[in-house]
């Protein structure tokens, strides 16, 4: 064909959306935007995200192309972060509808696609584009690891996501799914008629946590005792009120043994509870070092928080879901104390990870907490059985799999061609 008869491949357009700017949203898209720097030719991604998550984002954003940020509108926000989940699940599918009319993108991303299993799950699309996304809390397949005795609620909460699940599956709109669950997509594709689109996703361990910044200073945890850090946002799920009433039914040799350092923004609803209780420890456990760093920190400051510390602490409250808090515990080595209960209890289990105990209970986290400062926190984890988790839990490879891209030859000499140009020209 002569030159100029030839046409151009037109690039794939993606739009990537998220409201929540709390957990993973912040450094999944971090993975997404370093991928685009090596100048892809095949790939245009629109983030639509809320406006503080795009000012956090804003130093990585520059410098390219490849892709654009779609501020979320409050009146979007408010409808997406509604607590009536149908109320939310409809006004994510229509603000997604509404910025792919804007962008003219042919491809939608959601970094949670729980919350739109009811539409797509009544066969509702997107007006042509297909959608793909990251299930984040699978659990019908929970009965399968054992030891595990649901409570109504989880009955009835299960009984609807069977319900949805493969009727989402069978929406031709939607391409695939990502689980967060590595044990799910087996069980999907065993009981579900679509379920081959279920595939799992390691969750990725932070750039930051790999090069962690040496000018960040590390929290001054006192001498010879044992550390003991839960780090994050500070909610009502991730057992912070529990660990505070632990840490009130500590012995006296273990209280003067311990240190215990909350490291995050608390959450407004409980956040008077949580000032009572530590008032109330100061007051019990004199021995005991306790302090509350009310912020957000960054991920350089929890990178040095976390290599500072002992034990991680994860109580969280029958969550269901993958955490970072293992990633991060694992890539520090240290053993991480979390629920026996679910998808986070099996991989501390299996991989050696820590502890695991009834975090809904007060003295179980106590007895767990003594425990540690007994045998020593080395003792807790299993290094080799830690690495071996942490293999495949990159974050380019995360990009690259949500985005769908490296899947030829073609895509890999042109990323290789890229990065050649940029070495020629510095």
């Amino acid at each position: 064909m002569p030159a100029s008869t030839a046409t151009t491949t037109r690039a794939r357009h993606v739009v990537v959306f998220e409201p929540d700017e709390r957990g993973h949203a912040e450094e999944w898209l971090r993975h997404i935007v370093r991928l685009l720097h090596d100048e892809r030719p095949e790939i245009r991604v629109t983030l639509a995200i809320p406006q503080a998550l795009a000012h956090r984002l804003a130093a990585e954003t520059t410098g390219t192309g490849a892709f654009a940020i779609a501020p979320l509108s409050q009146s979007e926000l408010r409808g997406c972060l509604s607590a009536n989940l149908a109320f939310s699940a409809f006004a994510r599918w229509w603000t997604m509808r509404r910025h792919l009319n804007r962008s003219g993108a042919d491809e939608a991303i959601f970094l949670c696609i729980d919350s739109l299993t009811l539409p797509f799950a009544l066969g509702l699309g997107l007006g042509g584009p297909k959608v793909s996304g990251i299930l984040f809390r699978p659990s019908v397949h929970y009965a399968s690891f054992g030891r595990m005795r649901p409570t109504l609620g989880e009955r009835i909460r299960d009984r609807r996501k069977r319900i949805l699940y493969p009727l989402m599956l069978k929406n031709s709109t939607v391409r695939e799914v990502h689980s967060l669950d590595p044990y799910f997509p087996a069980f999907a594709r065993e009981w579900y008629l679509a379920g081959d689109k279920v595939r799992a996703l390691h969750d990725p361990l932070a750039d930051e946590f790999r090069t962690p910044n040496p000018t960040v200073r590390s929290p001054r945890f006192p001498r010879s005792r044992t550390a003991f850090l839960l780090f994050g946002e500070l909610t009502e799920r991730k057992g912070v009120l529990p660990l505070l009433r632990a840490c009130e039914r500590l012995d006296p040799e273990t209280a003067g043994r311990t240190a215990v350092l909350l490291a995050g923004r608390i959450d407004p609803p409980i956040e008077s509870q949580v000032r009572e209780l530590v008032r109330a420890i100061r007051t019990s456990q004199p021995d005991l070092w306790l302090e509350v760093d009310d912020r957000r920190l960054s991920f350089a400051e929890l990178t040095v928080a976390i290599q500072s510390c002992d034990v991680v602490m994860a109580p969280y409250q029958r969550f269901v879901g993958s955490s970072g808090a293992l990633n991060w515990a694992a890539g520090a080595l240290r053993p991480v104390v979390t629920q026996r209960y679910g998808l986070l209890g099996r991989l501390v289990c299996e991989y050696g990870l820590g502890m695991t105990t009834d975090t809904t209970s007060p003295d179980a986290l106590a007895d767990a907490i003594g425990h540690a400062v007994r045998v020593g926190p080395k003792t807790l984890i299993d290094q080799a059985r830690a690495r071996q988790f942490l293999a495949h839990r990159d974050g380019r490879r995360f990009a690259e799999q949500l985005l769908n891209v490296l899947d030829t030859e073609r895509d890999r000499a042109a990323v290789t061609s890229a990065r050649a140009r940029r070495a020629n020209a510095s």
